[in-house]
């Protein structure tokens, strides 16, 4: 039997994605919805690394199992890298995605294309059952971000954010169209090939 890989993520429209990108492995992917519920661990590390870390540490711990967990957000040039590490709670304690948009079109409200830089970074993190051996990629995708949203996919800042090269939203791509380029494609992408010779060296 395939030893067990979840998903420590306690957002529902990650945790579909991040299993999309997983998919395949040698592994028994779970999500957090199979297993008994857990209050999640407070994300108060200044880098995406740190909480990444956290996450996939608690969760592994708890649970007694392996574990992947992502840290990501979106930074801004114009708003000197915000919203960041706080890109989930931007507008606010457990606020909407809409709501976070909103707030960020409002600060850049006027902004030329030229100045409405941004990037997505990702820190993906595995954490081993034995706790042992912890491992991190990163990926990252440049773009702008529009002055209205566009599509109905994706979640997040996806409605804003037009990655370099393309004239469309993360929110009107398919979802293998974005995951080729997105950062947390990327950094999963990294993530898999680690897995899959961690898992036949293990």
């Amino acid at each position: 039997m395939a030893e067990v890989l979840l998903i420590g993520s306690g957002n529902r429209d990650k945790a579909r994605e991040l299993a999309t990108l997983l998919e395949g492995l040698p592994w028994e992917v779970g999500c957090l919805k199979d297993f008994p519920d857990v209050e999640e661990p407070e994300e108060d590390g200044d880098t995406f690394e740190v909480n990444a870390l956290k996450k996939a540490r608690f969760y592994g711990a708890h649970f007694g199992v392996a574990c992947v967990a992502d840290d990501s957000g979106l930074a801004v040039d114009f708003l000197d890298g915000a919203p960041g590490v706080y890109s989930a709670r931007y507008a606010g304690e457990s606020c909407s995605y809409e709501a976070n948009n909103k707030k960020l079109l409002h600060a850049l409200a006027g902004l030329p294309w030229h100045e409405r830089t941004a990037h997505f970074c990702c820190c993906a993190a595995f954490v081993p059952r034995d706790g042992a051996s912890e491992h991190l990629e990163i990926g990252r995708c440049e773009g702008h971000i529009a002055v209205a949203p566009t599509g109905a996919g994706g979640f997040g800042y996806d409605p804003l954010f037009v990655p370099n090269g393309e004239e469309r939203s993360f929110a009107e791509m398919r979802p293998e169209e974005k995951h080729a380029i997105s950062h947390r494609g990327r950094a999963f992408a990294q993530l898999r090939q680690f897995l899959e010779s961690y898992h036949e060296s293990g």
